[in-house]
């Protein structure tokens, strides 16, 4: 791959139907990217295929200049070896820092640490390639994460104890996830844009969260970015919003519009797949709550929606899962240290606790094996439901707006994906309120039969 420059799209040639753009910054070479269909005539048809192209170029160029590709990709054990060993190294350092309050330039602050193969008089020795390694806004995020209950040594644990376990990627996007082996955490590989995107909402964000911690927002807990061999790959630690040490028999990724919205046969054909829009309206008519649990849920949602939207952010997502309680499948397959499992709670992490609020809902059982999940019923199944607000970093720049206008030029402009963030929003509330989740009007509690184990909703 060529290295990297900044692009600029010189020429666009409608007679010999070609795209043409310069790179490098001295504008060296000049290269042909694309070659369109021959244009014959100014219909609107042909126009709409040709701005559809065009579009499909800018767009997969614009990616490229946000760091979707890269130079240099590092292998698979390497980075993860040196997530581990960067979080180590910084946190570890950080707890030599006295507490103080927060002040406003501490969310700009970056720390960086350079990490030889060979070590130095500051950092260990390691088995990968030399690297460096940035940390953003330390003391925000160690804010944060105290504010959640989570203290150094087990971030530290969850972290850097076991090795990480990499996950498959279910959306469009290029990012790497990688779960902690207690289940708590994720770590995200995030683009460059996402990342400074995130960097410019943390006042807002220490804002709302010392506001509402209960919340289904994402919960971000650490920004770092490993910089090894020309590359530059951005992470961010965020909650685990579906536990897999339980089964998920149904998992979403809703937004509430119609515009492709339905999962691919890749997708389908994946042993845990992830579904969208039309597919949830084809296999369920609903999940039902009792009117406590409903409206606690739906309160959040639109609280949480607010917060978004006066960020002016949009496409994000609703990550749905649904455990079946009836069926008697649990993968416990992925439980770490399991001496360590009861030892760290992170307040106001699971779907139950973020929804809570000062509404009377259900309370968890003592023990843990629901999870913190929602108790609720489809026909005849009884179900827990775990579900968090995903892929906030998305904001209605000129890019996505260059794509909402060019999609509503084709289809139905309410339909697709990408709007303003306002009717994003009414849209998206809108969807999860009346064909997602719905009410009733008895209240249902879960107990636990002594004899098979097994959980219950029960009317009262």
């Amino acid at each position: 791959m060529a290295n990297r420059g900044v692009y600029t799209v010189n020429k666009v040639n409608l007679e010999t139907s070609t795209v043409i753009c310069c790179h490098n910054r001295n504008n060296l070479e000049v290269t042909k990217i694309h070659t369109l269909v021959c244009i014959q005539s100014k219909t609107r048809k042909k126009s709409l295929q040709l701005i559809g192209v065009l579009w499909q170029h800018f767009y997969t160029l614009s990616n490229y200049l946000m760091g979707k590709c890269y130079v240099f990709q590092p292998t698979p054990a390497a980075l993860k070896g040196a997530i581990q060993l960067g979080i180590g190294y910084t946190v570890g350092n950080l707890t030599s820092k006295p507490d103080r309050d927060v002040l406003m330039q501490d969310f700009y602050v970056v720390e960086s640490v350079f990490l030889p193969s060979e070590g130095s008089n500051l950092t260990p020795a390691h088995h990968y390639p030399d690297f460096r390694f940035k940390t953003y806004a330390p003391l925000a995020f160690r804010y944060f994460r105290e504010l959640f209950g989570i203290k150094p040594d087990d971030y530290l644990y969850s972290l850097c104890n076991e090795p990480l376990i990499a996950l498959s990627n279910p959306g469009a996007s290029s990012s790497w996830f990688y779960l902690t082996s207690d289940d708590e955490f994720i770590i995200k590989t995030v683009q460059h844009k996402e990342a400074e995107f995130l960097q410019k909402l943390l006042p807002g964000y220490y804002m709302n969260l010392n506001q509402n911690p209960r919340t289904l927002l994402p919960k971000f807990y650490g920004l770092y970015c490993i910089q090894c061999a020309g590359a530059k790959i951005r992470l961010v630690v965020m909650n685990n919003v579906l536990p897999c040490t339980l089964k998920m028999h149904y998992k979403y990724d809703l937004k509430g519009s119609t515009y492709k919205r339905r999962a691919s046969r890749k997708e389908r054909a994946k042993s845990s797949p992830t579904f969208k829009d039309l597919d949830f309206q084809e296999m369920h008519e609903g999940l039902y709550f009792d009117a406590d649990t409903y409206n606690a849920l739906m309160k959040t949602l639109q609280r949480d929606c607010q917060v978004l939207e006066s960020f002016k952010i949009m496409d994000y997502s609703l990550l749905l899962g649904v455990h079946i309680l009836d069926k008697k499948t649990r993968d416990r397959g992925f439980r770490g240290d399991s001496k360590r499992q009861g030892a760290q709670k992170v307040l106001y992490s699971t779907a139950l606790e973020s929804i809570q609020g000062d509404s009377k809902v259900s309370q968890p059982l003592p023990d843990d094996d629901t999870m913190g999940g929602i108790p609720a019923k489809h026909k005849d199944e009884n179900l827990l439901i775990f579900l968090g607000i995903i892929d906030i970093l998305q904001s209605y720049r000129f890019i996505k707006k260059v794509e909402h206008s060019w999609k509503a030029l084709v289809h139905d402009g309410d339909t697709v994906s990408v709007h303003r963030p306002n009717f994003y929003a009414e849209r998206f509330l809108k969807f999860m309120g009346t064909t997602v989740f719905k009410k009733i009007n008895c209240k249902w509690e879960i107990f636990e039969k002594a004899a098979l184990g097994n959980y219950y909703l029960i009317k009262l």
